[in-house]
């Protein structure tokens, strides 16, 4: 599974960000898509999750202020970031976990400036 991943970039503290990730398989066969990003000298960690069912999880730091939506037409997951800050700055990564297994985007930058 290809994952191509758009839409970082740096904004200032209170800003939108839009972040999107299209998958290479048809959106019956996904189980769950999500982001996740990676600061600097910290782990990964998960951002938002969104199930084949439509439930949405957040991590509790982007909760009222990311949401996390699908195009199921196009196997599509996005990310609205609004009220940024920046303790937001990280690389960020889709993921999905499909029938054919977990699969990592490429990663996107996000800064977020004071």
């Amino acid at each position: 599974v290809q994952l191509q991943a758009y839409g970082g970039g740096l904004v200032q503290a209170g800003g939108s960000l839009r972040l999107s990730c299209a998958a290479s398989v048809r959106i019956f066969n996904i189980n769950h898509m999500g982001w996740y990003r990676q600061a600097p000298g910290k782990q990964r960690e998960l951002v938002a999750l969104i199930t084949s069912g439509g439930g949405t999880n957040y991590a509790d730091s982007v909760k009222g202020r990311f949401a996390i939506s699908r195009d199921d037409t196009k196997s599509t997951v996005f990310l609205q970031m609004n009220s940024l800050k920046p303790e937001d700055t990280a690389v960020y990564y889709c993921n999905v976990n499909s029938v054919y297994g977990l699969s990592w985007g490429q990663g996107t930058l996000v800064t977020v400036s004071s």
